[in-house]
């Protein structure tokens, strides 16, 4: 397991109107309870999964992670960030899960504007937001199952990965910042 996953309590949940999302196209198949670290700020993450269960509404993607706004922080190795509009073909991306971490290459991103999500949690006095697509193919990895962006609910316990703000150019960096 990774050590550093907690869980978090959804405290709110705000409809964000319509922006860039942000698909990473994996050149390998992610199982249903892998994805991303991704979120708004740099105090922490949330956990996105892959597309690898059919909804109502899509049919399964297990290449696939709908990593949520254009501006967001993803979670790369050494504890280094960049924004998902930075992202490339040809990076190669931690995907996390319970088990663990493995590294893969994003084969492609696919940028599209969809309505969007804000999903707001506190773990203690941290609060940690990721803001995604609002579809049933978006998951956060819960304390018990996955929980789809459009039945997310306040209360809801989702998995995390805490951090300290302050970066440059994707490197940590000792500074006064504030970050909402």
């Amino acid at each position: 397991m990774v050590e550093t996953m907690e869980y978090c309590d959804v405290t709110h949940i705000k409809p964000m109107g319509e922006g860039l999302r942000v698909c990473i196209d994996f050149v390998d198949a992610l199982a249903p309870t892998e994805g991303v670290f991704v979120g708004n700020t740099g105090y922490g993450y949330l956990l996105a999964l892959s597309e690898s269960v059919p909804t109502a509404t899509y049919p399964a993607r297990p290449f696939r992670v709908n990593a949520g706004a254009f501006h967001q922080y993803l979670l790369l190795e050494k504890e280094e960030t960049c924004y998902l509009s930075e992202l490339k073909a040809g990076d190669r991306v931690p995907v996390y899960s319970r088990e663990g971490m493995r590294v893969i290459s994003a084969g492609r991103v696919k940028i599209e504007r969809r309505e969007l999500l804000r999903v707001r949690c506190t773990c203690g006095d941290r609060v940690l937001s990721s803001t995604v697509q609002f579809s049933d193919s978006v998951r956060f990895l819960g304390k018990e199952n996955p929980v789809d962006a459009k039945t997310t609910k306040v209360g809801d316990r989702l998995v995390c990965r805490h951090d300290t703000p302050g970066r440059h150019l994707g490197k940590r960096k000792e500074e006064y910042i504030v970050e909402i």
